[in-house]
């Protein structure tokens, strides 16, 4: 394997590890760069910047947790539609992804302080989970339009409650919300 490639899947690895343990709240380039044992060159030799090391660093961690990074595969299987959006829940609100969902709203909160650079990941955070589940309800006998606006109501309650697990409401009062808004945008259809 190339020298460079290995090179930057290591400190990739190294910048997962850190932001996991440390997030990315007013983490310098020169501080990411110490706390994986590089140099600000290096850094930005391998990612072209700051921005970009964390982006790629967030989905390298995104795919640490495999209850989130299979839950869109889940919600395309089998069985009825109402109880794979409820398990969408179970899959978000999993103690097991805390640290993920930390890592999130963290970095969600810089983008939306500092936002150059950070276009990749709110275009990202805008539509991939939008157009997973809007495709998944088109399939399950939703008309176009509809599937897009149902889509953005549970991607928003999911949003939103994985917000409120963080903070400590009580899980069994998430879940039971969750579970009136998919009974009632299954209700309308």
């Amino acid at each position: 394997m190339n020298t460079a490639v290995t090179e930057r899947a290591r400190l990739l690895g190294l910048a997962t590890d850190l932001i996991l343990r440390e997030g990315v709240i007013d983490m310098s380039l020169s501080a990411i760069a110490r706390g994986i044992g590089s140099n600000n060159r290096m850094v930005l030799y391998y990612f072209g910047s700051k921005q970009g090391l964390l982006d790629e660093a967030a989905q390298a961690a995104f795919e640490r947790f495999p209850r989130l990074r299979d839950m869109f595969a889940r919600l395309a299987g089998d069985g009825s539609i109402e109880q794979r959006l409820l398990a969408v829940w179970e899959d978000l609100s999993a103690p097991e992804n805390h640290p993920f969902l930390r890592l999130f709203f963290q970095q969600f909160g810089t983008a939306m302080r500092d936002r150059d650079g950070w276009d990749a990941f709110t275009d990202r955070i805008a539509h991939e989970w939008i157009d997973a589940t809007a495709e998944v309800l088109r399939r399950d006998g939703f008309g176009a339009d509809d599937a897009r606006v149902a889509a953005t109501q549970l991607v928003g309650l999911w949003r939103g409650l994985q917000f409120l697990t963080l903070t400590g409401v009580d899980p069994d009062e998430l879940r039971a919300a969750n579970r009136a808004t998919v009974h009632a945008l299954l209700t309308r259809r």
